[in-house]
């Protein structure tokens, strides 16, 4: 049986994938690398757009 979701719109900026991990080419003692973790400015990590947000567009 089919779930029903709610329609949410998805950022512009970064296709809803809000969080990106970006090396910095370091290496912890443990041999991993260093990341950092980055979220979009537009959508503050959430992958997602405000109503609001919608309403200024003209959407």
């Amino acid at each position: 049986m089919p779930q029903h979701v709610p329609n949410t719109p998805v950022c512009r900026n970064c296709d809803g994938f809000p969080v990106v991990a970006i090396t910095t080419g370091g290496r912890d003692r443990d041999g991993s690398r260093t990341t950092l973790q980055i979220a979009c400015r537009a959508c503050k990590g959430t992958g997602t757009v405000r109503r609001s947000a919608l309403a200024r567009a003209g959407r």
